[in-house]
């Protein structure tokens, strides 16, 4: 079985603006492997060898509150399970996080540079504790992107602080702890609470970054994902099961974490 953690899908009216506007925020970096389409991302599922896919929209626009959240609920199905997303500028976090909660969604994603807030501080600490007492999982959009400047709104030693201070939580830092800040994962971030994601994937970092990640995080707190549409999840899947660790290890990294972590 394969759970992929990490994947991205747009109403079919505004797929194909999205992921042109995407592209070209990368500079041509990021270059797609589906439409962007929920039928794009079952195809390449089938394809790939994903039994289920968690979509990870992002609400970039306090208007879209209601619009993206009623659609990530509506896309879920026997093979689909959405997280929802809030504006974390809002005026009554509490109220867009019940509404998130009253959908029966499971989580919440969280992009600091596309949504612009740093993802330590006070403000956004009580978000996410609101959050995460609401029994949601927070995942988190970590470390470098392509469409913007450095110094990034998010670090491994901002979600470890995150972690200390709420006392640990279901909170997933994607793209194993921070896109292109790996040595700063495995001094901060490895060992703690905060479960890492694999997207973005063995592309970008070496299999022995990955591995000094693994043995110090352990394999109980990583979850396969792909980043879909921006990373092939048959190439991830085939990286991880070529690793030299254990077949449970790849079992835990591959569906079985993503499996207890959403209840399913």
């Amino acid at each position: 079985m394969v759970i992929d953690f990490h994947t991205h899908a747009f109403p079919d009216a505004i797929a194909e603006r999205a992921i042109a506007s995407l592209v070209a925020g990368s500079g041509g970096k990021y270059l797609p492997c589906s439409n962007g389409t929920l039928s794009g991302l079952k195809n390449n599922m089938e394809k790939f060898g994903v039994d289920i896919s968690v979509v990870q929209p992002v609400i970039t626009k306090a208007s879209q509150l209601n619009t993206l959240n009623n659609w990530a609920r509506d896309i879920c199905c026997e093979n689909i399970i959405s997280f929802g997303g809030i504006y974390p500028h809002t005026e009554d976090y509490k109220a867009d996080i019940d509404f998130v909660v009253s959908l029966g969604l499971k989580g919440l994603k969280f992009h600091p540079e596309y949504q612009n807030f740093e993802v330590y501080s006070k403000e956004m600490l009580k978000i996410y504790d609101y959050a995460l007492n609401k029994g949601l999982i927070l995942l988190f959009h970590a470390g470098f992107d392509p469409a913007y400047k450095p110094p990034f709104k998010s670090c491994p030693k901002a979600f470890a602080k995150i972690s200390k201070e709420l006392g640990g939580g279901k909170i997933v830092a994607a793209h194993l702890g921070g896109q292109q800040q790996w040595d700063e994962v495995a001094e901060y971030l490895a060992g703690s609470d905060i479960y890492l994601d694999t997207s973005m994937g063995f592309k970008y970092y070496t299999k022995e970054q990955f591995l000094k990640i693994l043995e110090i995080h352990g394999a109980d707190k990583i979850l396969f994902g792909s980043d879909s549409p921006w990373s092939r999840a048959d190439e991830e899947i085939n990286a991880i099961k070529a690793l030299p660790i254990s077949d449970e290890d790849k079992d835990k990294i591959l569906y079985k974490n993503a499996k207890e972590l959403l209840r399913i």
